[in-house]
Formats: C-alpha cells, sequence, structure tokens
C-alpha cells in the first residue's frame, strides 16, 4: 500500500524533527564544550546566538509537530486523504517549516515569520480537510 501525500510529509516532518534536534545539540554541544554536555549537567548554563535560535526554533517545531501528526492521522484513520485541501495543506506545512530553521538559525526576521505563517497556513488547512465534508 502506497503512503499517502499527508503521510509522506508527516514523515518528512519527523525527519526535520530530528535535524532540529541534532542542530540544536551539536551547537550547544559546540558552546559549552564536551565535559559539560556529557556531565549532570548541574549548572544551568542556557544556549547563546546561534545555539539559542536552534534550541527556541527546535521548541517552535515542537508546538505544532504534534498537532499536525495528529491531523495527519486522524485522515489516514478516516480515509480522507488525497483531497487537495489536505494534500496541499500538508505540503505547505513542511515547506514552511523547512524554511524556518535556517532562516531562525541566521536570525532573519520577517521571512523567518513568513515560513512560519505559511506553515501554519497549511496546517490549517489540513485540519479543516479533517472536518471538512467529503
Amino acid at each position: 500500500m502506497a503512503m499517502s501525500v499527508e503521510s509522506w510529509s508527516l514523515f518528512g516532518a519527523m525527519v526535520l524533527g530530528l535535524v532540529h534536534l541534532t542542530a540544536a545539540s551539536f551547537t550547544f554541544k559546540a558552546q559549552v564544550g564536551n565535559a559539560y554536555s556529557v556531565g549532570p549537567r548541574d549548572e544551568d548554563i542556557r544556549p547563546m546566538g546561534v545555539a539559542g535560535r536552534l534550541d527556541r526554533a527546535q521548541r517552535n517545531f515542537l508546538e505544532t509537530f504534534a498537532i499536525f501528526a495528529a491531523a495527519v492521522l486522524m485522515l489516514e484513520v478516516s480515509g480522507r486523504t488525497g483531497a487537495w485541501l489536505s494534500e496541499t495543506g500538508a505540503l505547505i506545512y513542511l515547506a514552511g517549516r523547512i524554511a524556518f530553521l535556517p532562516l531562525y538559525a541566521a536570525g532573519v526576521p520577517w521571512l523567518r515569520t513568513l515560513s512560519w505563517n505559511a506553515a501554519t497556513g497549511g496546517l490549517a488547512m489540513v485540519m479543516v480537510a479533517v472536518v471538512a465534508r467529503p
């Protein structure tokens, strides 16, 4: 059985989640050094600069990922994938979230916000597809 566009988009978002985690983790480790990152981390050192932006970008991604995953899974369970609204929305969500990461890391304010708005609009489209009449 072939995966739907919506499920492929969810898989892409899962991969992107790992990219977020890896980028935030590695840049923080570069900031604080090996001794801190493998130690008990008793001091509360906060990521700064690029490491801080990547940490915030990861948290921002996680705020919408669970909602996106739930919406796609609801479409799959109900057999309602494949509609223009859900496919387009899923692709816009993924594209917006992919663009968001490097834009946030680079500190680009307006384009970063535009990519967030696009992703959120795509997410809303998927959610509307869950409740829209076929």
